[in-house]
């Protein structure tokens, strides 16, 4: 499994667990967080009880019991193991997947998220564009994306990564494969310059349809050029 940590390890206390967890450096074999549902495919340090096969992450291990985040300004979110839900599960409101293992929570609001989501850094470089993507934890009105690194429609509720500049969305977890509880960022006021509009941009966007030459790519931008020219009429309609 691997070796406890040199000295005493006398371990420490984890308000999700009734024994002391020791910490394991450099654990030999394959261990499942129990916090974040991950498993241990780096060498960083995992807190453990072996009588129970429970384990943690060191960043899940200190993960603060309350967070103040910016995509629920309204209420502080409260670190659980599993939310008092009938399922003993949840939908993450950040990346709609189903979560089984810790989760920030604000029962008033029934708003759920993962640990490696709440850590999202608010910005991000992808192999897929040469811009760097900037978080976004909602859509405006009337929108409709779909991911350019997929190409499958986007959830409207969940977050998801934009450069404004070009048009280009992104799924959280298609911009990061495999998430990693980080550092929880303080909460921050969006950047309202920073926002996709559903008529922003549009000439760039075109611009790049018409530069694609595969069959696919044709075939998406199409579809892409359907969608701004049906925007561009909602927007002159408006205007009447």
């Amino acid at each position: 499994m691997g070796r406890l940590n040199a000295g005493t390890n006398e371990g420490k206390q984890h308000f999700s667990h009734q024994h002391v967890l020791k910490q394991i450096v450099n654990p030999t074999e394959t261990l499942n967080c129990n916090a974040c549902e991950k498993p241990n495919n780096s060498n960083k340090p995992f807190y453990g009880c072996n009588t129970c096969q429970y384990f943690l992450h060191e960043n899940c291990f200190n993960a603060p019991r309350i967070l103040n985040h910016s995509s629920h300004p309204s209420h502080p979110l409260t670190l659980h193991q599993i939310p008092s839900y009938a399922s003993g599960s949840y939908i993450c409101n950040a990346c709609g997947s189903v979560g089984n293992g810790f989760c920030f929570n604000c029962a008033d609001c029934e708003f759920d998220i993962h640990l490696q989501c709440a850590s999202c850094p608010s910005s991000i470089l992808v192999d897929k564009h040469p811009h760097q993507l900037e978080l976004h934890y909602g859509y405006p009105e009337d929108s409709e994306y779909v991911c350019d690194i997929c190409f499958v429609m986007m959830n409207n509720d969940n977050w998801f990564y934009y450069c404004g500049g070009c048009d280009f969305a992104s799924h959280l977890n298609c911009a990061i494969i495999s998430p990693e509880v980080g550092v929880f960022p303080k909460q921050q006021r969006p950047n309202p310059n920073s926002n996709p509009s559903r008529n922003s941009h549009a000439n760039a966007a075109v611009e790049m349809i018409n530069s694609v030459n595969d069959d696919h790519d044709r075939l998406i931008a199409a579809q892409i050029r359907a969608q701004i020219e049906a925007q561009g009429r909602r927007a002159m309609l408006d205007l009447i």
